[in-house]
């Protein structure tokens, strides 16, 4: 879909903000309400726009001990349909957050979450790595996160190390 230059301006502005009020987009762009709001809604159905979403810093809520890991996988890819098919079959798995074909040494990579590490190994070792056309995977669990999105995540001041010389 060709974008106009004011769709792409809201597009850009919701992107940064999915928060930003109607009215506030269209002075922004120099449109009015209505028009505005016709944009969104022609650019929600093209799917242009596919979900509004919170960037949440799960490492301050105490209660949630979940774990993350970006898995490569190496696939072989099937004549008709090339990595399509496998791609689906893996995002499919309520464990699976992303799947991304991938230029390089590994076709796919995968964002994962669970409850605990050993939850991640097992979909690993059970479930991802039993499809027929999975050649072999390499999993890396995310420690800490830094930057997501454009976001910096700011250390807690109980993460803060005091270093005393002598």
């Amino acid at each position: 879909m060709r974008l106009n230059e004011k769709e792409l301006e809201i597009v850009e502005i919701l992107e940064k903000d999915a928060r930003t009020a109607t009215g506030d987009i269209a002075k922004m762009v120099g449109l009015s309400v209505e028009e505005t709001e016709q944009s969104i809604k022609k650019l929600e159905e093209n799917k242009v726009i596919v979900r509004y979403i919170s960037i949440v810093d799960w490492t301050k809520v105490e209660e949630h001990p979940g774990v993350r890991a970006m898995i490569d996988v190496k696939v072989t890819p099937k004549r008709g349909v090339g990595f399509d098919e496998i791609a689906e079959r893996i995002y499919r798995f309520d464990e699976v957050n992303s799947v991304y074909l991938m230029s390089g040494t590994y076709d796919l990579s995968i964002i994962v979450e669970g409850k605990s590490m050993n939850e991640v190994a097992n979909f690993v070792s059970q479930k991802l790595s039993t499809l027929d056309s999975v050649i072999s995977t390499t999993t890396h669990f995310i420690l800490k996160k830094y930057k997501h999105d454009g976001i910096i995540f700011e250390p807690d001041n109980k993460d803060k190390r005091i270093v005393v010389s002598p």
